[in-house]
């Protein structure tokens, strides 16, 4: 079956990031579809290679798709460090790595397993690269479900446009922990430092999908074939 040729760039990101891990790695396993490949290699390794590796996955989507693939799971309570976590993002600032994630409803548990990890690599087709964040997606926001009006009456203080989001059975989303998830849509972000901040401090929001200072390499798929960004130094 031949894959959309978006399909292809994700494939081929994905592949490429699966041969950069290593026997004995703790793997931080991301959530989305360009992850799924990921997952698809892993597993291949795995039952070919005979690949030693322990994933932390970032949803049960994920977990439930490694352990189809024999792919060897664990907890923080086992392992409170990653080695490596590979995970995908909405939209990719390529100078600073600066990512806007969230968009698959996993960004808290995203950003606790990428913020263990030692690396980050996010992949990615080239649809996902813009020239400053915010211009095309909504900045996710995980929220409780309690007060969650008051919550986004904050969040629009801040300038943004927010929606209460839905899920496909039209009902409120609740996220794997339980929570609700508030999309915050900004005319392009100027400081994205500066955002993260201010959400940050807003009272009922758990986490946002501003995933700065993370990811040090981007492995992107395209009509070029996968090139490889690094976030720069100043950055």
């Amino acid at each position: 079956m031949n894959l959309p040729e978006q399909e292809q760039w994700k494939k081929a990101a994905a592949e490429a990031a699966a041969k950069l891990v290593d026997n004995g790695m703790v793997v931080g396993l991301g959530t989305g579809s360009t992850t799924a490949f990921l997952v698809c290699a892993l597993g291949r390794r795995v039952a070919k290679e005979n690949l030693r590796i322990v994933g932390i996955p970032t949803s049960e989507r994920t977990a439930e798709h490694a352990r189809t693939l024999n792919i060897p799971l664990t907890t923080f309570a086992e392992h409170r460090h990653i080695d490596l976590t590979i995970d995908g993002a909405d939209e990719i600032e390529p100078r600073t790595l600066g990512l806007i994630k969230g968009h698959g409803g996993a960004l808290l548990r995203e950003k606790i397993v990428a913020a263990a990890s030692s690396r980050m690599i996010v992949i990615g087709d080239e649809t996902k690269i813009v020239e400053r964040l915010g211009v095309r997606e909504s900045v996710p926001v995980e929220v409780v479900s309690f007060g969650w009006q008051v919550t986004l009456r904050r969040l629009e203080k801040l300038g943004a446009s927010a929606i209460l989001r839905s899920g496909s059975d039209k009902k409120t989303f609740v996220t794997d922990g339980g929570n609700y998830i508030i999309d915050c849509k900004f005319d392009g972000i100027t400081n994205a430092k500066e955002l993260a901040h201010h959400l940050d401090h807003i009272v009922g929001a758990i986490e946002n999908g501003l995933f700065l200072g993370l990811a040090s390499q981007a492995i992107v798929g395209g009509r070029d074939g996968v090139k490889i960004l690094q976030r720069a130094s100043d950055s």
